[in-house]
């Protein structure tokens, strides 16, 4: 039998401080991030990009766009997919 559930996708919801980033972000920069939420919608665990992240930052995940991580956390039973920050590799672990 077929879970239902399995084919839904995830909902991504993005906080203040990525929006606000998203925002200042240059267009091809967007368009690239536009391109990580789509993706992250539809499996937010499995692609080339997406790590799980460890120490401190156990329990979240990462998505490499060029010189930037989306840092995000994943809830399975809400199909929720949360965008927590976006920066420049430089900056993102600090």
């Amino acid at each position: 039998m077929t879970n239902l559930n399995e084919n839904i996708n995830y909902t991504v919801v993005i906080s203040i401080d990525a929006g606000e980033f998203f925002e200042s972000a240059s267009a091809t920069l967007q368009k690239k991030l536009d391109r990580c939420f789509e993706r992250l919608k539809i499996n937010p665990r499995n692609h080339p990009n997406i790590k799980s992240l460890k120490g401190e930052l156990s329990g979240y995940y990462r998505y490499r766009v060029d010189d930037y991580r989306v840092i995000h956390e994943i809830n399975d039973d809400l199909k929720l997919v949360t965008i927590i920050f976006i920066a420049h590799i430089s900056k993102v672990y600090e």
